[in-house]
């Protein structure tokens, strides 16, 4: 006995626009395609751009050899248009030469379909660029969350949002200097908003105490660097794997006494070791109500001075050498306390959980002759 499955609601159908001066291609493309998806029909390019700004179909299906505008031309505008930038252009055309395809992908279509078309074919790279659209979504949504838990984080701890922002166009600044490919660098720039997502899972009455942390609480406040892993979860590769990693390693130290594995030298990620400049930097020369900013050359002398203890030492060489570009993104993104506080009342209240049984953002008073090393906990 067979199941019938039934068909999706045409609402729920990709939409696809197919364009072509010659009303044949476009009746053919309409049989090949009709029982799976919505359709458009433009005869030229023109009225193609028209209904892509409109509609924004999920896919088009275009002719490159048309009056008036060729369909290279046409994509070429599609794709500087931010309203249709992301929509996937695969031409349909008689064109087999090697330059005509060159310069189709040039003008940013992803595949050829040489005429005359075959419907299998046809069928299945409708599907798998559909389905790689798909794909980059889920990926992007899925990021936007995390993103978000981070911020939601973030928020739980500090006064602002602006101190993840800044760390993270830190990282990717260090993140080139130290050799990472653009393409990297702006995946760290992803990646490192979510250093302390794991902070969501530790309890208020622990990360807005107004003082040092018992023994006992110091344990349960470490364990955001593997909560924040574990919510980011396993991924083999890509900007989740990198975020992930950063979040379970900022806090080592390159002599091996961080946490929460103890790990040393160049056995912490590389992600990690950058961020973990990046924040501690931006904590300490960031205003709060419970402390005034550091001024930047102090906050570079504890950065020299940790290098080879808690840093690792070139990544720290490497940030000096990129300070002027630190501190214009550190203008760019300047915090206006005026228009971030909600009220007076909260200045001089001390920071939530700041002061963490002698690591802090804040410099705080040594037990010790030498001064504490400042890390953003």
């Amino acid at each position: 006995m067979t199941t019938q499955v039934p068909a999706a609601p045409q609402a729920q159908k990709p939409l696809i626009l197919a364009v072509d001066d010659e009303a044949s291609n476009l009746q053919l493309l309409r049989q090949i395609l009709q029982d799976h998806y919505r359709l458009l029909f433009a005869k030229d390019a023109a009225r193609a751009l028209e209904l892509a700004r409109q509609e924004r179909p999920n896919l088009v299906l275009m002719d490159v050899m048309m009056p008036g505008m060729t369909g290279h031309e046409a994509c070429a505008i599609l794709k500087s248009d931010p309203r249709t930038a992301s929509i996937p252009v695969i031409f349909v055309t008689a064109l087999t030469d090697t330059d005509d395809e060159l310069r189709g992908f040039d003008a940013g279509g992803v595949d050829y379909i040489t005429k005359p078309v075959s419907p299998p074919i046809v069928r299945a790279r409708v599907r798998t660029h559909l389905s790689l659209v798909r794909m980059e979504e889920l990926k992007e949504s899925r990021l936007e969350i995390v993103q978000r838990l981070g911020l939601a984080a973030e928020y739980k701890d500090n006064e602002t949002g602006m101190h993840v922002i800044r760390m993270s166009h830190y990282s990717r600044l260090l993140g080139i200097a130290a050799g990472m490919s653009e393409a990297q660098a702006d995946d760290l720039l992803h990646a490192a908003p979510m250093h302390d997502v794991g902070k969501i899972g530790i309890p208020d009455r622990i990360l807005q105490k107004p003082g040092p942390l018992d023994p006992d609480e110091w344990t349960i406040m470490k364990s955001h660097a593997t909560i924040g892993a574990d919510i980011i979860g396993d991924h083999p590769h890509g900007m989740l794997a990198l975020a992930r990693n950063i979040a379970l390693s900022h806090h080592e130290k390159w002599d091996g006494s961080g946490y929460p594995n103890g790990l040393a030298g160049e056995d912490i990620p590389i992600e990690g070791r950058i961020c973990a400049i990046a924040d501690v930097f931006d904590a300490l020369t960031s205003e709060r109500p419970y402390k005034k900013a550091w001024p930047v050359q102090e906050a570079v002398d504890l950065l020299v001075k940790q290098r080879g203890v808690q840093f690792d030492p070139r990544l720290v060489d490497l940030f000096v050498a990129q300070l002027p570009a630190i501190c214009a993104i550190k203008e760019k993104w300047a915090e206006v306390q005026s228009e971030l506080k909600v009220g007076d009342t909260k200045s001089g209240e001390m920071k939530a959980g700041e002061e963490k049984a002698g690591e802090a953002k804040a410099p705080v008073a040594a037990q010790t002759a030498a001064m504490p090393v400042a890390q953003a906990a």
